[in-house]
């Protein structure tokens, strides 16, 4: 093994993400829509033709560091300001230095770290100095723009939005991080592939997770002669929770959200509840939980209680506010709820019933009657010849027919008495029997 210097040695006590942060696009991880090769920011980085912009994005996906390549690859003064830290005061000391240096031909890029954290006051001292091109602004935000940003600003700034990396681009950010001089390059680490994976699913999208993860797994590792070996045992402890006996891909993903739904389909809130926290404290993403309690709501439980849609969306809405662990009691809510909700698949029957319909008879014409009559032309083939708008008759309905002939007294909805979906049964059974006397009238 190559002797390492005290430089290097220097180096090593940095954490891991720092040791390891990209120095140019190549280097890069993810966000391929953006810096790939041809893409508009690739060129714009590239060719220095950068203007004032807004990076968005969740923790970890690369913000600041690509704030960073761009202070590489400027020839503009960069200045890096904190949100957090830096007052008015310091922001217009800056300003004015830059506005000095623009009547001298020279450009300032200012980069704003948490930019969502500046107040009003402090956005507007930037604004004059973007609009006259005294300053490049570049500002990295975790929270949406369009909220958290003063519009006058915003409207002056091209938005990039950074996705969560992917955990194929985060196994190959671990992979290299122990190949790499910058990183673990100067040990021998034993860490298997299943286990790297883990780690990526563990991060959730955030680099910055993943090799504070790996870094912990290494430096707790068992250290023989030869090698570092880093054993399940020891990720799992680094973690704190059993989430690497979790794929999200695998065969127990798919096990636990199927016994989720059957417990809440069976109306057992203990059997749902526990399900969910195996899922949940597994690391399973939660919106992904959340998705699987909307379809349920209307699969499941439907018109028998319609609310039931609104609260499982407002918990979806939930779980993208808060995220875990906060947003776990919004699940449990909503399974809870759904669990013990009266039931009905009268909705999944009718659509999976006119579905077949559908896939078979593909070119059924649509009775002139309902058909949309926009042109002179149209109106001269008949086109919506006899409807009748509902809301113009005393009744609030018409007798039109709106299926094809060839499908004409097909019921695919078939309701049922359970719930809020008795009232929908009535009100059903009254249209078409008003249907059929006014039909029996006309004869």
């Amino acid at each position: 093994m190559e002797q390492m210097s005290l430089f290097d040695y220097q180096e090593v006590e940095s954490p891991l993400a720092s040791r390891l942060r990209p120095e140019n696009l190549d280097e890069f991880a993810g966000q391929k829509h953006l810096v790939g090769e041809g893409k508009v920011l690739r060129r714009l980085i590239d060719e220095d033709k950068i203007s004032s912009m807004i990076f968005w994005g969740p923790p970890g996906v690369g913000k600041t560091t690509l704030a960073s390549i761009i202070a590489e690859r400027t020839h503009a003064d960069f200045v890096n300001f904190s949100a957090v830290t830096s007052g008015i005061k310091e922001i217009r000391e800056v300003m004015v230095k830059a506005e000095t240096a623009r009547r001298s031909g020279l450009k300032t890029l200012v980069f704003v770290d948490e930019i969502h954290r500046f107040n009003k006051a402090q956005q507007d001292a930037f604004l004059p100095y973007v609009e006259k091109g005294s300053i490049i602004l570049i500002g990295a935000t975790t929270e949406n723009p369009s909220f958290e940003i003063n519009a006058a600003l915003l409207s002056r700034c091209k938005v990039f939005v950074l996705q969560a990396l992917t955990e194929e681009d985060l196994t190959e950010l671990l992979k290299r991080a122990l190949k790499s001089r910058k990183g673990f390059g100067y040990l021998e680490v034993e860490i298997s592939d299943s286990l790297l994976e883990a780690i990526a699913r563990f991060a959730n999208g955030d680099a910055r997770t993943a090799l504070n993860t790996l870094e912990m797994a290494v430096n707790n590792g068992e250290i023989t002669r030869e090698k570092t070996i880093v054993t399940r045992e020891i990720l799992e402890q680094c973690i704190s929770r059993k989430s690497l006996l979790y794929d999200k891909k695998g065969e127990e993903h798919y096990n636990l959200i199927s016994a989720l739904h059957k417990s809440m389909r069976n109306s057992d809130p203990d059997g749902a509840v526990y399900w969910l926290a195996r899922m949940l404290e597994a690391g399973e993403d939660p919106l992904y939980v959340a998705r699987r309690l909307i379809r349920f709501a209307s699969e499941d439980v439907g018109m028998a209680d319609p609310a039931a849609l609104s609260l499982t969306v407002a918990a979806y809405q939930a779980c993208h506010f808060l995220g875990m662990p906060e947003c776990n009691v919004n699940l449990a809510q909503a399974v809870i709820y759904l669990s013990l909700a009266p039931r009905s698949n009268s909705a999944y029957k009718a659509y999976e019933a006119a579905k077949a319909d559908a896939l078979n008879m593909l070119s059924e014409p649509v009775p002139l009657v309902i058909r949309n009559a926009p042109t002179g032309l149209m109106k001269d083939l008949d086109y919506g010849q006899g409807y009748v708008y509902a809301h113009d008759t005393k009744e609030k309905i018409a007798r039109i027919q709106c299926l094809p002939d060839s499908l004409v007294g097909k019921a695919y909805y078939q309701p049922t008495r359970e719930g809020e979906e008795g009232k929908a049964a009535d009100r059903l059974s009254w249209a078409k029997s008003f249907r059929e006397r006014s039909l029996e009238n006309e004869e």
